[in-house]
């Protein structure tokens, strides 16, 4: 008890000292230039052809034109005592640090209104004590130049509202109505999402929100807001949802926009503060045709499964211009960005950059190595046992041409184990995959985890003729005067060779070839029809992710699909996003000039039968033009590697 007594002590002789400090500080901010902030916190993005497509200060809305309910609800959860503090609440923050203290827990907060506007005039939420430090000050300067109602109304419209910015935007958003006629049920359930957007918007989880709308009628109450039969009456009003604006072109637009925010917060040549730039104009790379295209082939072919989810992104190859993303199916039930954020397991994916190692290690697309059931045993009594799918094997010899257009497993950890898992480790990192990879037998087959836009990266130093670019959403960025802070400057740098990337690339066209129907299917020949320009493609599958990698010269376009709780997939789905592949591309390149890579000069094409690799004349009726570097191409005598695989086995054991 006497413990607790000094603290109470010691915790309000520390506020009474921050009190005073605050005091000073508070008068000299009274004399300091005052904060220009009708503007602040404003973006404007723009899209490839500079036409604006989104702005979060379009509907910047006067406080007199904002329903009572949406204001008292707010004030009521986040900040009932902001009438009458200037912009700490000193009482709730030593309350919050007591609970906090006594629990051990961070259960409570005690930002204010005008701290939290002080926070969202900069473009991220830092945690350093530099930031807090900065968003202190800022807050003082707010409260000693502007009286609360301007206050509330620059919070209301630039808080989140779940991915949409200020309550006018939200109100059309959720509702269909400007924010003035929200009803009390509306307003609550509003004025609940900005504690974590996440959770509580009611399109992401419905049961949360109310829980979230029950205690802010509560606290209303408590307030002396509302009475209790207006809480019960506004809990249980059925809302309607919208979930769109009016002049919305995208459900999935707002992804491309998150990612475009989340590359703009790691340039350093931009001012952390809004208010130094008094907002920006952000040109990006957007190809709104591009988007729309991606997002209703989407829906075209995943809507009879509505809670599998699919990320995919285009760009183009030979500058890393991002020309659309997609992060998830619809943005208003999850903001999750698969397509920047996730990882998951990308499958035979990784098998082009194994198979680029084994050609400059001397492989050539006639290399040999049986496909059949096979066991690998290592050290310890470790053993591993990879399947083809749908467990097919040749049971005899098939080239790299072959297994990569079969996408056969056995092929590919022979391979892997001959070259020494560390080459493909080494190769990931060469074509700019940052994530550390463990040197297994399993990574020929991508059972580790990777991000959908570092194998953009990965690809498009395939699509680009060896050279690693830059993926990137962001142009140029200008102040609100048009001033530029940022350019974006392309530096390429050469890390394949570009003749052996020919080679890998022609093999790569021949997974929907007919050429290549055998003992089994190339791995896209259900979408052979579809195909009018010549494509690099490579397909991946887990039992829990499907994915898809193709490009030519021109366009580049990566697609993940599966479940974010890792629920099995089907064969299905991995057939309905080759489809999303095929026809998105299609159209993008429709009436375009597009060509193939043009043959290196130390490259020749030979005549070889496509499953063995050995040469063949006009008369075969299997026969495929398969290219080499030149003195590499086949002889009549083929050499098989099996025999080396012994070798392999008592060098692991």
């Amino acid at each position: 008890m006497k413990k607790f007594k000094k603290f109470i002590k010691f915790s309000f002789g520390m506020l009474l000292i921050i009190f005073l400090i605050y005091s000073g500080i508070y008068l000299y901010a009274k004399v300091t230039p005052k904060l220009s902030i009708n503007s602040a916190n404003s973006f404007y993005l723009y899209d490839s052809n500079n036409e604006l497509y989104s702005g979060n200060n379009d509907n910047w809305i006067n406080l007199n034109e904002i329903s009572d309910h949406l204001i008292n609800a707010t004030i009521s959860i986040e900040d009932k005592n902001f009438y009458s503090h200037q912009g700490f609440d000193f009482l709730r923050i030593l309350k919050a640090l007591f609970v906090n203290i006594k629990n051990r827990k961070n259960l409570q907060g005690a930002s204010t209104i005008s701290q939290q506007y002080a926070k969202n005039l900069f473009l991220d939420f830092g945690k350093t004590w530099e930031r807090k430090i900065e968003e202190a000050w800022l807050t003082v300067r707010l409260e000693s130049h502007y009286d609360k109602k301007e206050i509330l109304e620059g919070y209301l419209n630039t808080i989140n509202y779940g991915g949409i910015f200020g309550i006018e935007n939200a109100s059309k958003y959720y509702f269909g109505k400007s924010s003035k006629d929200l009803t009390l049920a509306e307003a609550s359930m509003l004025a609940g999402i900005p504690k974590s957007p996440s959770n509580y918007s009611p399109l992401v989880n419905e049961q949360k929100a109310k829980e979230r709308q029950y205690l802010i009628l509560k606290s209303m109450v408590k307030n002396k807001f509302i009475s209790q039969s207006d809480m019960n009456e506004a809990y249980d009003e059925k809302l309607e949802y919208i979930g769109k604006n009016d002049d919305s072109k995208s459900s999935t637009l707002m992804y491309y926009q998150d990612a475009v925010m989340d590359e703009l917060k790691t340039i350093k040549s931009i001012p952390s503060s809004f208010l130094s730039t008094g907002g920006l104009k952000i040109y990006t790379n957007l190809d709104m045709n591009a988007q729309l295209s991606m997002e209703k082939n989407m829906n075209k072919y995943l809507d009879e499964n509505n809670s599998i989810q699919m990320a995919s992104i285009m760009i183009k190859p030979e500058n890393g211009e991002i020309i659309a993303l997609t992060g998830g199916r619809d943005y208003s039930k999850s903001q999750f960005n698969r397509a920047i954020s996730a990882k998951r397991q990308i499958g035979s994916t990784i098998k082009p950059f194994l198979y680029y190692a084994a050609l400059e290690n001397g492989f050539t697309p006639s290399t040999t190595f049986t496909s059949s059931k096979t066991t690998f045993a290592f050290s310890e009594n470790k053993t591993y046992s990879p399947q083809n799918f749908g467990d097919t094997y040749a049971d005899k010899p098939i080239s790299m041409a072959a297994a990569l257009a079969y996408s056969d497993n056995i092929y590919a950890v022979k391979t892997h184990l001959f070259l020494g898992e560390e080459t493909l480790v080494n190769m990931a990192k060469r074509v700019g995959i940052d994530t550390p990879l463990e040197p297994l037998p399993s990574l020929a087959l991508g059972s580790q985890e990777l991000n959908l836009m570092e194998m953009i990266k990965a690809y498009s130093t395939l699509a680009n003729e060896g050279y690693k670019i830059t993926p990137h959403l962001i142009k140029k960025v200008e102040d609100i005067n048009g001033n530029i802070l940022y350019e974006f400057k392309e530096v390429n740098e050469n890390v394949l060779n570009k003749s052996i990337v020919y080679v890998l690339n022609e093999m790569l066209s021949n997974c929907y070839s007919s050429n290549f129907i055998d003992y089994t299917y190339p791995t896209c020949i259900n979408i052979a029809a579809k195909v009018s320009k010549k494509y690099s493609i490579k397909t991946g599958s887990t039992d829990t992710d499907n994915l898809v990698f193709g490009y030519n010269k021109d366009i580049l376009m990566g697609i993940w699909t599966g479940y974010d709780d890792n629920k099995l997939t089907n064969v299905n789905d991995g057939n309905n996003i080759k489809n999303v592949w095929i026809d998105t591309v299609e159209e993008y390149l429709k009436d375009k000039d597009t060509k193939w890579y043009t043959m290196p000069n130390n490259v020749v094409g030979s005549l070889v039968n496509p499953v063995s690799g050995k040469l063949t004349n006009n008369n075969d009726s299997k026969k495929i033009m398969l290219y080499y570097i030149k003195g590499t191409e086949p002889s009549m005598d083929n050499q098989e590697l099996d025999n080396l695989i012994p070798t392999i086995k008592e060098d692991q054991n």
